[in-house]
């Protein structure tokens, strides 16, 4: 029937061929924007990794191992203190850890709190095995109190409290308010209940990790035609600094995802907790963390015999957990002077990255492809394409929570592809880190920060370690990433939700 329409009205079928000729040169367009690397950050980048460069790398790396040991004169000196690490079984909260430990701290001196124990397997052995652990939900005020409130040994509890708060989810793809309020509950109201008991059971020193996803702004895809001939995309490349936290905290939509937007309020809840009797600040890593398998950088492709991408021309900066966590020791021990709340690193944030030049993620796809002993290829997709099935996915999931009776019908969506969503692309574009204020020396305002390794030296290593455990396949390990943990904790935080509520029904 349609046909025949078209057919007697050869006029409208000219125009449904004009409309769809156009929509498809625009997507055309959009897509070679999409794939596209603007040249002012080709001349940030300007040495991609080769394969003879990886290859002695490795070599170097499996003779000589990055271990605490190999680089313990980086570490600032022992203080006479006790420390609380909110999420020391993590990435950036294991490598505190690891670094207190190597540098003299006794294992006593130390408590982990995290709603899981260590798995790692450089926790598995030595000193770390003998750091006490409380199980807690970081959400819950009470559960937060009892990990404060436990007795430390006589011969400690008189010492002065250093807390690194490094406990957050990772939810990099939800954009939308209906979503936010998982990230609201552990990122902003459980930092809330992390300073608060900092307060009360007497820390001088706060240190909490941000990221410098914070500053990042939404890139805008789907502009005007004629704009979209005139140039790169807005915000496809962006310069990643501290300067949005000397202005007033943006609107949630002017960040680019839920997660970005509850670590901005929580950092604002620490650097405003800075007073003489508590100094505070925060560490942002730019912009992906990595380190362990458990990481999504590295972690991810090393898990995936095939790994589909749009991104091997974007160009990013990373920090590897040792150098975030040298970073918070640093700031520690500006902190740790009963003076310093009025010194200008108190009460602010300060970007941190590796110490070299932004790579592209084909310069990762290589190292992954090259190295490692386990199977790996990448498909690439085009990324207009992806984006589009972005979109629908995010439709999809919204409309769920819209209409919650939907949910009764249209079943949720399982596995990775749940996360893809816009806001991926966002975090997926050119983001550029500098730590310029935080390298500067302690004089000037500065931390003295300098990266302990490269990002081609962290990554290497990541990829010597994932091979030792895999070349016995009897042994091989599944890791669990930030982002399945972050889902993991939603589900036993919304069942904990739902028996608390049934309960209530039950007593009312």
């Amino acid at each position: 029937m349609t046909l025949l329409f078209l057919a007697a009205n050869p006029i409208v079928a000219a125009a449904i061929a004009a409309a769809a000729a156009l929509c498809f040169v625009y997507l055309v367009r959009l897509n070679q924007l999409l794939s596209g690397t603007p040249a002012e950050i080709r001349a940030l980048s300007p040495s991609p990794w080769t394969t003879e460069l990886l290859l002695k790398t490795y070599r170097r790396l499996e003779a000589n191992p990055i271990t605490t040991k190999s680089y313990a004169h980086r570490i600032p000196p022992k203080l006479a203190r006790r420390y609380i690490v909110t999420g020391g079984s993590g990435l950036v909260g294991g490598y505190i850890v690891l670094q207190l430990l190597e540098r003299g701290q006794p294992p006593e001196s130390i408590r982990i709190v995290d709603l899981r124990r260590p798995d790692r397997d450089d926790m598995a052995h030595g000193p770390a095995t003998d750091v006490d652990f409380v199980q807690t939900d970081i959400s819950a005020p009470e559960s937060v109190g009892n990990a404060f409130e436990k007795p430390w040994k006589q011969d400690l509890g008189h010492l002065p409290l250093t807390v690194f708060h490094t406990a957050a989810v990772i939810v990099p793809s939800d954009r939308s308010k209906l979503e936010y309020g998982f990230c609201e509950a552990i990122n902003i109201r459980g930092t809330q209940n992390v300073v608060e008991a900092a307060k009360r059971f007497g820390a001088d020193v706060f240190i909490s990790t941000t990221s410098a996803s914070i500053s990042i702004r939404p890139v805008q895809f789907w502009l005007s035609p004629w704009k979209l001939w005139s140039g790169w995309l807005p915000n496809f490349w962006q310069i990643l600094d501290e300067k949005d936290f000397w202005l007033p905290l943006r609107k949630h939509e002017d960040f680019y995802a839920n997660y970005p937007a509850s670590k901005a309020a929580a950092e604002r809840i620490v650097c405003e907790a800075n007073t003489a009797a508590m100094r505070s600040g925060t560490i942002r890593p730019a912009n992906g963390v990595y380190g362990n398998p458990t990481d999504n950088t590295v972690g991810g492709p090393l898990q995936s015999a095939v790994f589909p991408t749009w991104t091997p021309h974007i160009v990013q900066s990373f920090a590897h957990g040792i150098n975030t966590a040298i970073a918070h020791l640093q700031f520690e021990a500006v902190l740790a002077l009963p003076e310093s709340h009025q010194k200008s690193q108190a009460g602010r944030p300060f970007i941190i990255t590796d110490p070299n030049p932004p790579i592209a993620y084909r310069d990762l796809y290589l190292l992954v492809e090259m190295l490692s002993v386990t199977p790996f290829r990448t498909i690439i997709l085009p990324p207009v394409v992806i984006l589009l099935l972005a979109h629908m996915i995010e439709a999809y999931t919204l409309l769920r929570l819209r209409f919650p009776v939907l949910q009764w019908i249209l079943p949720p969506m399982q596995g990775d592809i749940k996360h893809l969503k816009p806001a991926i692309f966002s975090i997926c574009t050119h983001l550029v880190a500098h730590n310029d204020v935080a390298s500067r020396p302690v004089s000037r305002g500065g931390l003295g920060y300098t990266g302990v390794l490269t990002t081609l030296e962290g990554m290497t290593q990541e990829v010597i370690e994932w091979n030792h455990l895999h070349q016995n396949p009897t042994k091989t390990k599944r890791f669990q990433s930030s982002v399945s943990l972050a889902e993991d904790i939603q589900r036993a935080t919304s069942a904990r939700s739902h028996h608390g509520e049934s309960k209530h029904a039950m007593m009312k």
